[in-house]
């Protein structure tokens, strides 16, 4: 049987790169270990930033660096915008 790579409480980024387009990308954490569909296997994901959790496979995560995480968090959504639209203050 195949493990899961990542465990519950770790930080990941989420790609999205599944079959909808409602799927957010971003930083997420591990909520709790499912089990495989088929040969993919299955995490629960929530986001400090959305009130719900969602059900991303393996392939759409990939560890997330603690500083990476630090520095994202300290960021203003103002900041974040800019950041988007390439503005610099």
């Amino acid at each position: 049987m195949t493990r899961h790579i990542y465990s519950v409480g770790q930080h990941v980024n989420f790609d999205g790169r599944g079959g909808t387009y409602l799927k957010r990308v971003g930083f997420f954490t591990i909520t709790k270990l499912l089990p495989p569909v088929g040969t993919e296997l299955q995490y629960r994901i929530k986001s400090d930033g959305e009130a719900y959790e969602r059900v991303a496979s393996e392939h759409e995560l990939q560890a997330q660096e603690q500083k990476s995480i630090a520095a994202t968090e300290k960021r203003s959504p103002e900041a974040d915008a800019a950041h988007v639209f390439g503005e610099h203050p």
